[in-house]
């Protein structure tokens, strides 16, 4: 049997319809009338039917989560395959932590939603900003942003792939980094229309009240090892699992590394579990012994598990 791993993705995969090709699985809609009991928000109607609520973090962190535990069981219903590793980018890895038996599927609803609410009130509207670097090293991003700081903050948040590396802070601090990076040559260097600067130290009020607020969560070892963003690794002491999930908010997504020791432990094939293909695109330009699979229709499912027999 081949060794696999699930990955799920974080904000920016949300879109309207992004269930479409499910085609109304009971397992699927189930899934997210469930969250909608939980959160008192009709995210079915929200998934389906066109609207700019889907894109506010406060419902975008919620649906992402409903999006990929209703996939994720809709595996487990065709397999008791299980993978030999788990990750989420960002917001994904509270879906790989529900998927691990680690928090329950209720409980890490509400966990969600009290994150995107502390995030988007940490920074004030117009306060913050996020930008992606295309087609410059990793630390010569990390310079950019250093002669961009002057008195504000800028840093490098998003180790997405070779090449492709978001920073976040406050917004003239980041358009000075924008600038910079052009002027050393990157191929690319452009605002994203987010109002939180997710990852960066102007999220360290947010981190410290979601560190309170976790501190009442019930957080079981996980059944499946988990990789955390923050530090690369996977824990099995609660506490230390609140304390990645805390630090994640102002700390960067080391992503790169993450799809790296997956490919190390010789997993050979990995699915990305929720919409979209975000992850599967940035997989392929990190390694290119993982064969990654983007599982957006039941098709998809069925095909990846007759790949990883």
């Amino acid at each position: 049997m081949n060794k696999f791993s699930f990955i799920f993705p974080g904000q920016g995969s949300q879109s309207v319809g992004m269930m479409a090709d499910f085609n109304d699985h009971p397992l699927i809609r189930s899934t997210f009338n469930e969250a909608s009991d939980v959160l008192n928000v009709d995210f079915w109607k929200m998934a389906t039917e066109p609207n700019e609520e889907i894109n506010q973090t406060i419902h975008t962190q919620p649906i992402l989560l409903t999006a990929g535990i209703a996939t994720w069981r809709l595996w487990q219903s065709k397999t008791d395959k299980i993978p030999s590793y788990l990750a989420g980018h960002s917001l994904g890895e509270y879906s790989a932590l529900v998927a691990s038996d680690a928090i329950e599927f209720k409980d890490a609803l509400k966990l969600v939603k009290f994150r995107a609410d502390v995030m988007q009130k940490a920074v004030p509207e117009g306060v913050g900003a996020m930008a992606a670097i295309l087609g410059m090293s990793d630390e010569e991003v990390v310079n950019a942003c250093k002669e961009a700081q002057g008195n504000e903050v800028v840093e490098a948040v998003n180790f997405n792939s070779p090449g492709q590396v978001v920073i976040a802070g406050n917004v003239l601090a980041v358009e000075r980094a924008i600038e910079i990076a052009k002027a050393k040559g990157a191929k690319r260097a452009i605002l994203l229309p987010v109002s939180v600067p997710s990852h960066c130290s102007l999220m360290q009020k947010a981190s410290d009240e979601l560190r309170d607020y976790l501190s009442d969560i019930t957080i079981k070892k996980p059944a499946i090892a988990v990789i955390h963003n923050v530090d690369v690794m996977e824990h099995n002491d609660v506490s230390k699992i609140k304390d990645a999930l805390s630090k994640q908010l102002c700390h960067p997504v080391r992503w790169v590394e993450t799809i790296e020791k997956i490919a190390l432990n010789k997993i050979s094939h990995i699915a990305e579990c929720g919409p979209g293909k975000v992850l599967t695109g940035l997989t392929k330009r990190i390694s290119a012994e993982l064969q990654s699979t983007a599982l957006v229709n039941e098709n998809a499912l069925d095909e990846f598990k007759t790949l990883t027999q």
